[in-house]
């Protein structure tokens, strides 16, 4: 029996797992025999029980046991997060607002709370930073943390950091946002720093692949995520969505009509929250269009 040491999963590619335990090393392990029959698939942010291999040269070992998770993410595919980041560029690429949505969507079903932050705000013309500072008032006004940052100046960084302090948090965007230019910014020497980790999966530092833990202080960790261009839901039905606009939350049980929808009924209180300008209309137009989606989906 090999030494036994307490860890936590930081990355997992191709059945192994690289776990970073207490004795600051990081070991190459793979899931016990008896451990995979329990039909429980270690994940990134894992708290585990690893038995180190001591006739092995290399740091390596078997995980025999995971540690009760707080929670469990499905999409991404992680455990134990206090939060979510989304990084949406302020231009180049413009920010899908229709994308932003389908990801707190996302989280609220999984029940982690969202920051916003729209980077670059250094880039772009007058005209596209005054529409970044609209959605910025949109997503406030609905009950999101908002940040304006720039990884390239600085600005917001800090704000940033502080958010991040003593959690584990997923970072998440679409591709070229500038997630890893933010994560340099908010680790210094960080390139270095990954330079280990980096040869030993045989990946390039900057290229996210798969979701990988990241340690910037005590007890705090960025997860970061593959750039995504999609976002599915997970068994929602239309009549769900209603839940999932935080805004709606104190309209949803004063309707005329019980089991209202917020579409086409009459005396409506969400309708009349976007008249009087109480919700934006693009969070509602977002929300008619997500819902017909749903329906649609349902009848096929």
């Amino acid at each position: 029996m090999g030494e036994s040491l307490k860890g936590k999963i930081i990355k997992g590619i191709g059945g192994f797992y690289y776990v970073d335990c207490e004795d600051l090393k990081l070991y190459e392990c793979k899931a016990r025999g008896v451990f995979r029959n329990k039909d429980v698939k270690p994940l990134v942010g894992d708290d585990c029980e690893i038995e180190r291999v001591e006739d092995s040269e290399k740091l390596t070992g078997n995980i025999i046991s995971i540690l009760p998770r707080r929670n469990t993410l499905i999409r991404p595919a992680a455990a134990n997060a206090d939060q979510a980041i989304i990084i949406f560029a302020a231009a180049y690429p413009e920010p899908h607002l229709g994308l932003l949505d389908r990801f707190l969507i996302n989280m609220e079903q999984q029940h982690v709370e969202t920051i916003i932050c729209f980077n670059k705000i250094d880039d772009g013309t007058p005209e596209a930073i005054a529409k970044i500072h609209d959605y910025a008032d949109i997503y406030s006004k609905a009950g999101y943390r908002v940040l304006l940052t720039s990884a390239h100046t600085g600005e917001g960084v800090d704000t940033l950091r502080e958010i991040l302090k003593g959690k584990t948090s997923v970072l998440s965007g679409p591709s070229g946002v500038g997630k890893s230019s933010m994560l340099n910014a908010l680790i210094p020497g960080f390139k270095a720093a990954t330079g280990e980790i980096s040869q030993k999966i045989k990946r390039g530092k900057n290229t996210t692949r798969h979701t990988e833990l990241i340690r910037i202080d005590t007890n705090t960790y960025i997860m970061d995520t593959p750039g995504f261009s999609s976002m599915d839901f997970m068994n929602l039905t239309e009549n769900d969505l209603m839940y999932m606009y935080r805004e709606f939350e104190k309209y949803n049980d004063t309707c005329r009509f019980t089991g209202c929808v917020h579409m086409a009924e009459p005396g409506c209180s969400v309708k009349e929250a976007v008249e009087q300008g109480n919700i934006s209309k693009e969070r509602y137009e977002s929300y008619k269009s997500l819902f017909e989606l749903l329906k649609s989906r349902r009848k096929y």
